[in-house]
């Protein structure tokens, strides 16, 4: 699961996501294509992660700074 995919989801989907984001849920969606289609490749830009994780300070969402990254441990393909 990319970093994408995991914020997305602990936010409560792309709608969800989106509104505490500020952004649209098409920009969402993105995060979750890979590069060679216009997307971020996982990636949440560093705009949105602040605001994601302003909510999770505000106590709104369980989102940590390690989800924003992929470890060693749950990168795909990685020996579990």
């Amino acid at each position: 699961m990319t970093p994408a995919e995991k914020i997305i989801k602990k936010c409560g989907g792309v709608t969800a996501t989106a509104k505490i984001a500020g952004r649209t849920e098409s920009v969402v969606h993105r995060w979750t294509y890979p590069r060679e289609r216009g997307g971020t490749g996982g990636a949440i830009p560093n705009a949105a992660q602040i605001k994601i994780l302003e909510a999770a300070s505000r106590g709104e969402i369980d989102v940590r700074p390690e989800d924003f990254f992929v470890t060693a441990y749950h990168a795909p393909g990685a020996a579990a």
